[in-house]
């Protein structure tokens, strides 16, 4: 009888496990969780999200944010890094190329580019991939859902500079200050049909964060001298690597830097005046420096030529101690010898001098 109750208990068990509804979280193959949808599907989620670290937002709350936009040249040294090798070589690829793969495959989002300049990351403003390619002439093909564009139509060889937004602020909750980038923008650079003319063409915006996991994995080279030395593209951006003019700054009027700048001269000292007081607002953050390992160093490299300089002011002392000792033993000895030299020629004067006698004379 009670091997028929405990029989009857697993199978009542077993029938409640059963009938329990499915979760809605599925494990993939690499631990992660993916969320179902409404059909009970699972929803892929992107490996380099979830291998990459979560950047930290430039927080809302800072005591002091100021934000500008800088055009990097890529022709030039320090930003060339983003720029070879024009065509993909392997895995190796620049900095447009990886952003236009991303796009094709709908991996990273991408915002259009308005006619102020300042970037829009709201839903609306989402770019479609082929209403870019068809707005810049760029050739592909349609096969099935997916559009295909060779490597050599990419036009990585023409996007000769980027527009980046960056962000320096002061973080008063953890006393640190960082300068940050925000958004980056492609430019193109083409021949006008009728006038020849090289014109820029800015494509579109997208948002560093989203791009940030997939810099992780690529690295560019950063010295003509030491091809050995590499780092990866967030890396490069991450530690202010890069080298680019100031054309805009945010601002209440909305404008750039040429709508109120009349002369060449003019813009270039107001870049400068800008830079200064970027520069200037870091350096007088702190009174001190914050860091205890170099006050730490400070402190006794201050000790050491503190003690150095005691040690050389007892020896200077000490030796003019002595020397002034030595000068007063020398000088009493001086004066005791002249003294028993007059003593003595007092006395020898005395016993030598001749004696005087008074004779008497006769009359």
């Amino acid at each position: 009888m009670k091997r028929i109750l405990f029989i009857l208990f697993g199978i009542c068990l077993v029938g409640s496990a059963m009938a329990q509804p499915a979760k809605s979280r599925v494990r993939t193959n690499n631990g992660a969780t993916n969320r179902t949808g409404n059909n009970g599907a699972a929803q892929p989620v992107d490996r380099a999200t979830l291998m990459f670290p979560t950047p930290v937002d430039v927080p809302e709350d800072v005591a002091w944010r100021r934000d500008i936009y800088r055009t990097l040249d890529l022709k030039k040294d320090e930003n060339a890094a983003l720029y070879y090798p024009v065509e993909p070589m392997g895995n190796e690829v620049n900095l447009f190329t990886l952003i236009f793969q991303l796009l094709n495959t709908g991996k990273l989002p991408a915002y259009d580019y308005k006619l102020d300049g300042v970037e829009d990351f709201s839903k609306e403003n989402r770019m479609h991939f082929k209403d870019m390619l068809d707005r810049y002439h760029i050739l592909y093909e349609i096969e099935g859902r997916t559009i295909k564009v060779d490597n050599s139509d990419i036009p990585s060889a023409e996007v000769l500079s980027f527009n980046v937004k960056e962000s320096s602020y002061y973080d008063q909750h953890t006393a640190t200050y960082h300068t940050r980038v925000v958004a980056l923008c492609p430019v193109l650079h083409r021949a006008d049909d009728f006038s020849m003319d090289m014109r820029k063409y800015p494509m579109f915006w997208i948002k560093y964060d989203d791009l940030a996991p997939y810099l992780s994995k690529h690295s560019v080279m950063i010295s003509n001298l030491n091809n050995a030395a590499t780092m990866s593209m967030d890396d490069f951006f991450a530690t202010n690597q890069y080298k680019g003019t100031i054309y805009m700054t945010t601002n209440m009027q909305n404008r750039s830097l040429q709508q109120y700048c009349t002369t060449d001269s003019a813009l270039v000292k107001e870049q400068k005046r800008i830079e200064k007081e970027i520069t200037d607002f870091e350096k007088n953050i702190w009174a001190t420096p914050v860091d205890s390992v170099e006050l730490a160093r400070q402190d006794s490299i201050a000790n050491a030529a503190n003690a150095k300089k005691g040690r050389r002011r007892v020896s200077s002392s000490a030796t003019t101690g002595k020397a002034t000792a030595s000068s007063s033993r020398t000088s009493r000895r001086s004066s005791a010898s002249k003294k028993e030299k007059s003593e003595k020629s007092s006395s020898s004067s005395g016993s030598s001098a001749p004696r005087v006698s008074v004779r008497r004379q006769r009359h």
